[in-house]
C-alpha cells in the first residue's frame, strides 16, 4: 500500500531517487503504462554520467532508439537475453558489474516471467537478480528492474499482464511510477516507512 502523506520532492535531474535507489538493491519500478516507463528510463539514463547495461528484454526501449525518439548515449549499452544465451550473457554482466560501478537496468519482469514461464524457472531468475545486486554492491552498482503491475483488490501488486507474483526480498526496494498531469510520480510500495518520499519529476521544458 502507499505511504500516507509521504513527503514531496522535486527531483528533476534525479539525484534523489538515485541516492534513494543506493539504499537497496535491486530495485523494482512497477507501472501500468509502458510509455511512462520509457520515458522515466531515458530521464534516468540521461542523468547518469557512468556506464549504464540496459538488459533488454521487451525489446521496447531499443526500438526507441531505432526510431530515432531517443538518442542513444555513448555510455550506454544494450544486451538482448533469452533461454539460449542467458547463462553466457548474465556472466558477462556480473564479471562487468563486479569490476566497476554500473546501473544496470532490466527491462522487464513481465518479459522475464514469460521467457521463464514456470515456477522452478522464476525462483532460478529471482536467485539470479540477487546474485547479480549482490555482486553490484560491492562496487556500489545499483540493479533496477522494471515491470509492468496491477493492484488486486486487496492491495497486493502483481505482474500485468499474467497475474504472476512479483518475487522480491527484505532488501528490495519496490516502488510505482505514474503520470500526473505531465509530471513522472515515483511512490514508495512499502506497509511502513516513517522516511518515506514521493519524487516528482516535472516535464522538460522546451
Amino acid at each position: 500500500m502507499l505511504v500516507k502523506n509521504p513527503e514531496q520532492i522535486i527531483d528533476n535531474d534525479l539525484t534523489q531517487i538515485q541516492i534513494k535507489f543506493e539504499q537497496n538493491n535491486p530495485n523494482i519500478i512497477l507501472c501500468s503504462k509502458p510509455f511512462h516507463k520509457i520515458e522515466f528510463l531515458n530521464r534516468l539514463i540521461n542523468s547518469t554520467e557512468g556506464p549504464v547495461i540496459i538488459v533488454d528484454m521487451d525489446l521496447l526501449y531499443t526500438g526507441y532508439v531505432q526510431s530515432g525518439m531517443i538518442q542513444k548515449k555513448d555510455n550506454v549499452m544494450i544486451f538482448y537475453l533469452d533461454k539460449t544465451n542467458w547463462e553466457r550473457k548474465l556472466s558477462e554482466i556480473i564479471s562487468k558489474v563486479s569490476k566497476k560501478r554500473f546501473l544496470v537496468i532490466i527491462d522487464s519482469f513481465n518479459r522475464v516471467y514469460n521467457v521463464f514461464d514456470d515456477l522452478e524457472s522464476a525462483r532460478f531468475i529471482n536467485s539470479c537478480m540477487m546474485l547479480l545486486a549482490s555482486i553490484g554492491n560491492h562496487a556500489k552498482s545499483s540493479i533496477l528492474i522494471t515491470g509492468m503491475a496491477r493492484k488486486k483488490e486487496n492491495d497486493e501488486w502483481i505482474l500485468s499482464p499474467g497475474g504472476k507474483h512479483i518475487i522480491k526480498s527484505e532488501k528490495t526496494g519496490v516502488y510505482f511510477l505514474k503520470k500526473s498531469l505531465n509530471d513522472l510520480v515515483i511512490s514508495a510500495l512499502e506497509k511502513t516507512d516513517t522516511n518515506s518520499k514521493i519524487f516528482k519529476i516535472e516535464q522538460e521544458k522546451l
